[in-house]
């Protein structure tokens, strides 16, 4: 079931919901920045929560490239989160809602649900933060100096889509000053919940170091997984069908 729903703002957000026949539970599945719901990745973490009979929900969020409003320059950290919010507040007024619930999402959406999960840990039975953004710090660091004081200078960042080459990605300075103000290590140990992480070997942005250092800082049941060979965004079927492999063993445990 696809379905339209207005955000805070009053923008379209459209929502993928697909309904187990007898849920063992309901997932979230949230993309990353300049996303879409049907990104092979997205599509990999929903499928294997379907086969472990979960009900899944997807969405684009605005300001994506996705079906939903709004328009990429404007994307920040604030704003899909908030769709985040706005989604789950949506779905608590469904009849099929179940809480707890788990949460999955990749890189900004990893940031995304992680954040969610800080902020509202009763409601979550397991979160899957893969390939996540962690803090505006470590976005910064990441970085070539150079690029973060050209971005400043010229106020724009701009780059190739991977998933789209004929897209040009251009995002303002002051999305990074949003990105800095948040920070996932704050709260980690609120996260008790069990925890997947999942990284590509070769992500530059997102790198295993990084994830390692969320990693540590969690109290609960939790496990990591560097796919060999990776980036920061899985296309290879062998990635994809890696991950699959490791979220359906996952699933088996929470």
């Amino acid at each position: 079931m696809k379905t339209e729903i207005k955000n805070r703002k009053g923008q379209k957000v459209v929502v993928l919901v697909e309904l187990a026949n007898n849920p063992k539970g309901l997932a979230f599945v949230m993309h990353g920045l300049g996303g879409f719901k049907e990104q092979a990745h997205i599509q990999t973490f929903a499928d294997a929560f379907k086969e472990k009979d979960y009900s899944v929900v997807r969405f684009d969020t605005t300001n994506a490239y996705g079906e939903s409003g709004g328009n990429y320059e404007n994307a920040t950290v604030t704003n899909y989160y908030e769709d985040l919010e706005d989604v789950i507040a949506w779905a608590k007024k469904q009849d099929w809602y179940h809480e707890p619930f788990c949460l999955a999402g990749h890189s900004l959406g990893g940031f995304c649900t992680s954040f969610y999960a800080e902020n509202n840990p009763s409601e979550i039975k397991a979160l899957a933060p893969i390939s996540s953004f962690i803090s505006g710090k470590f976005s910064i660091e990441v970085r070539p100096k150079e690029a973060i004081e050209n971005w400043k200078k010229t106020g724009w960042f701009t780059k190739k889509s991977e998933t789209n080459p004929k897209i040009i990605k251009r995002l303002p300075w002051s999305h990074m000053e949003d990105r800095l103000k948040y920070d996932l290590l704050k709260d980690a140990d609120k996260l008790n919940m069990p925890v997947l992480f999942i990284v590509g070997e070769k992500d530059p942005g997102t790198p295993p170091k990084h994830q390692k250092i969320f990693y540590d800082k969690l109290p609960g049941k939790k496990e990591i997984h560097i796919i060999k060979g990776a980036p920061h965004t899985f296309r290879d079927k062998e990635h994809l069908d890696e991950i699959k492999k490791i979220f359906l063993e996952w699933i088996n445990k929470i």
